[in-house]
């Protein structure tokens, strides 16, 4: 598994929303980018996870996008972007190569038990598409205010 680390290029992709809309990482030049990798729709740690980032105001007043990204269908984050009210898109990687190419999937231990899976992992990405921060194997309760912190920390070294 390769990890991406800060100053590095984040990779393009080319996926769908829960509505069907195609999304390009280049689409988003010119303002920060929250891409979260979460295991599966409407269940605790992720519908956490979600709402949090939802009920940020200031990621709002900061002009960040967030974006969701599972190996979830559209039909599955439609049902949790409608339940939760979730104001950003949810991207689908059903094959998931792009989650594998980020370095969000592999082993993981639940409990003691050694499985597979996504790896819960967040990317801030500045607005010239390089990574500010990335977070592997994520702990929900906080995690919105490290994001923030690394997206104010970007936003003071930039020039007014």
């Amino acid at each position: 598994m390769t990890k991406l680390e800060a100053q590095q290029q984040m990779p393009d992709f080319e996926l769908q929303d829960q509505n069907g809309t195609t999304h390009r990482l280049a689409d988003y030049r010119g303002r920060h980018v929250v891409l979260y990798v979460y295991p599966k729709d409407d269940t605790p740690g992720c519908t956490q996870e979600a709402c949090d980032f939802r009920d940020s105001l200031e990621l709002k007043q900061l002009g960040a996008q967030v974006l969701g990204l599972s190996k979830d269908d559209q039909d599955s984050h439609a049902a949790f972007a409608e339940k939760f009210s979730l104001p950003f898109p949810l991207l689908s990687d059903l094959t998931g190569d792009y989650i594998n190419e980020i370095g969000a999937w592999g082993p993981k231990n639940n409990y003691g038990k050694i499985t597979e899976g996504i790896k819960r992992t967040t990317f801030v990405i500045d607005p010239e598409g390089k990574i500010v921060k990335a977070w592997y194997m994520v702990k929900v309760e906080g995690h919105t205010e490290a994001v923030l912190k690394a997206i104010r920390a970007d936003l003071e070294k930039r020039p007014a």
